[in-house]
């Protein structure tokens, strides 16, 4: 499958901001699930923008905006090729749960076992996942009763949360988005040992929002396998990703900080465009006006609502 994808940010301030300074992330990378065929980046005010790799391989685009503005836009335009792998059968037997540890010895897994900003590991989580798996003795049947767990226990249910949410609050109200999802099943997984880590990226569907969060799980011999606990299921050809991390406060598209007003409004707009030969069919559009940011925070899709770096100070 091949996708042109338009991602469009655009903020307004009641009042000028200043000293604004910025990380976006949503340049897809070329992995072997996927080739990007082209990239480009647009921010008004006009500046100049430094790319580099955090700590977990993602690309990351930094820019900083020191003088006096009342907008920001930040626009970027990608064209995706995607080449999922087959998904693997659901009643395979690939990983005893005794071996699962072996994973632990991988220098790529320890962060991902761990706790992180949104998602714990304490004796409730420990519990629920073991009701969940029953007599699975099985890594993958263990994962994929996981996920079904995760998808019936909690209702999808737009603007319950936004991107601060913590699991426990999510488990305990259970609804959510799909952030809130992920992170649920994210803890699950971990608190059984198997590592799990939060994935940002497009899913090209009718009910596609700004963003989708999935997850991937690691098996020793198979690698990293990518699950949606939102939708029961495995990855496939109209997932594309942007990048992965402990949680979302690893992979946020747009993060920062400026001085000055919090009474703003956001709006996100997001298209992909399934591009067949020479014909190009639009699969998804979302857009929608965030309230004042000094009210209540913008819903969960909406995932460059940004975080709060200090006092006196808001990301933009």
């Amino acid at each position: 499958m091949k996708y042109e994808i338009l991602h469009r940010t655009s903020y307004t301030y009641l009042s000028p901001a200043r000293e604004s300074f910025n990380d976006v992330r949503l340049e897809p990378p070329s992995i072997p699930e996927q080739t990007v065929e082209s990239f480009s980046l647009r921010v008004e005010p006009e500046v100049r923008v430094n790319r580099y790799t955090d700590f977990y391989s993602n690309l990351v685009h930094h820019f900083e905006i020191p003088a006096v503005h009342n907008s920001l836009l930040i626009e970027s335009r990608v064209r995706v090729s995607t080449r999922w792998p087959e998904p693997l059968p659901e009643d395979a037997k690939l990983c005893p749960m005794v071996r699962i540890g072996d994973a632990v010895d991988s220098e790529r897994c320890f962060d991902f076992l761990q706790s992180s900003r949104y998602v714990d590991l304490d004796v409730d989580v420990w519990k629920l996942a073991i009701d969940a798996i029953g007599d699975r003795e099985d890594a993958w049947q263990a994962a994929l009763a996981l996920m079904g767990f995760t998808y019936k226990y909690l209702k999808y249910l737009p603007n319950s949360t936004h991107v601060y949410t913590h699991m426990r609050d999510v488990i305990e109200n259970r609804c959510g988005v799909c952030q809130d999802f992920a992170h649920v099943f994210i803890g699950l997984c971990r608190s059984v040992k198997i590592p799990a880590r939060y994935v940002s990226g497009y899913l090209a569907t009718e009910t596609a929002s700004a963003t989708h969060a999935w997850t991937e799980i690691y098996l020793p011999k198979i690698g990293w396998r990518a699950l949606d606990p939102t939708h029961d299921r495995q990855a496939d050809e109209t997932y594309v990703k942007i990048g992965h991390g402990r949680d979302y406060a690893d992979v946020p598209p747009v993060s920062g900080s400026y001085h000055g007003t919090l009474e703003r409004t956001m709006s996100v707009e997001v298209k992909v465009t399934e591009v067949r030969g020479q014909s190009q069919e639009q699969f998804s559009t979302a857009g929608r006006q965030s309230q004042e940011q000094s009210s209540k925070p913008a819903a969960l899709e909406e995932s460059e609502a940004p975080e709060k770096k200090e006092a006196g100070e808001t990301a933009a």
